[in-house]
Order: structure tokens, then sequence, then C-alpha cells
């Protein structure tokens, strides 16, 4: 019983309105770049498009197939990728996955807002999907950049 009220917890009223408020949300029709990560645990998808000017994602979709907690994380992350470096979304997705640990701080601005998903910290299974839309933003800056 206890480990089903953790749970309803996990999926707090914050993190489902994250989720149903998404930005960024589609395809791009020209992309500079794009890439798909997949969790193989549990199935979540989320496909990335950008286009990259002077250094900064100047253009930014997401595609998330998602639980509700990924795509929280999609949508605190979307917030903050347009203006954003590519060494930006690569530390932030380092600091969340730290978080995730239990090693590491939330990540710091302009990627904050993730202490909505420190309680996912306790749920292994979940993190996976959680990391997915950086680990997609940060596949597609490196691969524009190699363009």
């Amino acid at each position: 019983m206890t480990e089903q009220i953790d749970l309803i917890k996990l999926y707090s009223t914050r993190i489902l309105a994250l989720a149903a408020d998404m930005p960024h949300v589609g395809r791009l029709a020209e992309p500079g770049a794009s890439a798909m990560r997949r969790s193989p645990l549990c199935g979540s998808k989320v496909t990335v498009d950008i286009t990259l000017h002077n250094g900064r994602i100047v253009e930014f979709a997401q595609d998330v197939k998602a639980c509700a907690l990924g795509q929280a994380a999609a949508s605190i992350a979307g917030q903050n990728m347009i203006g954003s470096t590519p060494a930006q979304v690569e530390d932030a997705r380092d600091q969340l996955e730290a978080m995730l640990k239990g090693t590491g701080p939330v990540p710091a601005a302009p990627f904050d807002g993730f202490e909505v998903l420190t309680p996912a910290i306790g749920y292994n299974n979940r993190h996976a999907s959680i990391l997915l839309a950086f680990q997609a933003t940060a596949d597609a800056c490196a691969d524009a950049a190699a363009k």
C-alpha cells in the first residue's frame, strides 16, 4: 500500500500539468539535424529536431511519446532549448542524470525547474524516460555540429 501511495505522489498534479503543457511539440519542416532516443525499458521515445545558428539552438521541436514523467521532463527542457548552446544542453543532461542518481543538485539555470522530478530519484526504472529529451537534443546538436 505504501508503494502505491508513493507512486501516486510521484505523479503529482504539477508533473501532470507540465506533461499536458509541453512546448514546441511536433516536427520542424526543415531541421538542421534530428535525433531520436528510445528507452528500451519502458518504450518511451523522443524525437528532436533542431537548427543551430552561431552555436545556439534557434529552432527546436520535439515529438514525445513517453510516460508523464518523460513528458514533464521534456516540457521543462523544451521551455529553455531555444537560445541554448550544445554545451548547456550537455551540462543540463549530465546534471539531471546526477540528480536522478542522487549524486548532484537540480540542474542549474536556464534548465532549472527539475525539482518537481526529485520524487523520481528512487524509481530507477523511470530515469531513462526522464533523460530522453536532453539525450536526443544533445545527439541532434552533435549531428548539426558535424555537418
